[in-house]
């Protein structure tokens, strides 16, 4: 075999300027720290960065959890980890399934052998307490899973008294906050959520490949109980409890970390320490507010009907009438450089998705990608006469 020629020439990557549904930029100082040279992950200096990180997740979370760390891995990593580690052969999960995100969780506790019930509502829609009351009832699941941030559809998940709720039918309350952390408020110890995780590559503003996760007491206590291991080594939370130091014991060697991932997850995470999670919030609900408001102004149909519902960091619309999605990103990406992505799961051909996250989350980029899809609108309009 010979060297392909494609690798004989420098790497190429584009600027460009991600507003889709993630990742999002990554800014110079968490590239910086990427790209510090490598220790090994055993060194001190490393055990203590991920002591940071830890602290910095228990903030963004605002959590007390001892077992909180962050999975090797992408969200999807972490949505696997919580619930081979929750679940057992025969346990009975329910499922809220409001967009795609329901779907690969109920995927994933089948696989692991669970009963897996689905909660079913329409894409753009939400649970009220009442949905979640009765299906808790009806189906007596051991683990709730449900979507905070749901970023095929664009809506955002109240939270509010379903852990309680949760904890008085004899359940646990699985949270997924992947797209949500950090631009939309969320107090695990305070809603009582059981696990939650989320992902680098959205708010973090850090490259994709590391999820940070935290565990309750309760959560812990089943995890303990569990009659057989889970189905992961390298998924197992008893081990990577122990690699971050979060069961008192010394640290033994579990995986070879993604040191750098670790490095800008850091990053990411004490830029939102500095910022401040109140800000943070506050500054992706006015540059969502005012996005919506520009959106409709380009005479464009939101999709999530109630103003409280809509996801901050991700904003879904309508695919116009006539008009093909695919287009219209392909122009924005073509002609302005901007990512913008279409539907995804049950919102595929329905909607377009437009991310403001993170550092992103400015009232220029606002204005950038409103101006460009003015501009795509027009065109592929005159392009049909």
């Amino acid at each position: 075999v010979s060297p392909p020629q494609r690798l004989l020439q420098p790497l190429a990557v584009p600027e460009r300027l991600l507003l889709g549904p993630g990742p999002s930029n990554v800014p110079p100082r968490i590239l910086a720290a990427g790209s510090r040279q490598l220790l090994g992950h055993m060194h001190p200096e490393v055990l203590q960065v991920m002591d940071e990180i830890k602290m910095g997740i228990q903030y963004a979370f605002q959590t007390q959890n001892q077992l909180t760390l962050a999975i090797s891995g992408t969200g999807h990593c972490a949505m696997e980890a919580a619930l081979l580690n929750l679940l057992e052969h025969g346990d009975t999960a329910l499922m809220a399934v409001n967009g795609i995100w329901g779907q690969r969780a109920a995927d994933i506790a089948r696989r692991l052998g669970a009963h897996v019930h689905e909660l079913l509502k329409p894409p753009g829609e939400y649970f009220t307490l009442w949905d979640i009351k009765e299906g808790l009832a009806r189906h007596k699941p051991s683990v709730l899973f449900i979507t905070h941030g749901e970023s095929s559809t664009g809506v955002l998940q109240p939270l509010e008294g379903l852990g309680e709720l949760c904890h008085w039918h004899g359940c646990l309350l699985l949270v997924d906050a992947v797209a949500s952390l950090g631009g939309a408020p969320i107090f695990m110890d305070q809603q009582e959520i059981d696990v939650l995780y989320s992902g680098s590559q959205k708010v973090l503003n850090a490259p994709p490949g590391s999820a940070p996760i935290s565990f309750s007491e309760r959560a812990r206590e089943k995890m303990l109980r569990r009659k057989t291991k889970p189905s992961s080594f390298y998924l197992d939370m008893g081990w990577l409890a122990n690699y971050w130091g979060c069961d008192g014991e010394p640290r033994r060697y579990h995986h070879t970390a993604p040191i750098n991932s670790f490095f800008s997850l850091r990053e990411g995470l004490a830029m939102l320490a500095e910022l401040g999670l109140e800000s943070s919030w506050e500054r992706h609900r006015a540059n969502c507010a005012q996005l919506c408001q520009g959106l409709r102004d380009l005479g464009l149909e939101l999709f999530v009907k109630e103003e409280k519902a809509r996801l901050p960091t991700i904003t879904t619309v309508r695919v116009p009438e006539g008009y093909d999605w695919k287009e219209i990103t392909d122009f924005l990406m073509d002609n302005h450089a901007i990512e913008i992505a279409g539907g995804l799961g049950p919102s595929v051909g329905k909607v377009l998705r437009i991310g403001l996250m993170g550092c992103n989350s400015t009232s220029g980029n606002v204005d950038r990608v409103l101006r460009a899809l003015r501009d795509a609108l027009e065109c592929c309009c005159r392009s049909r006469l």
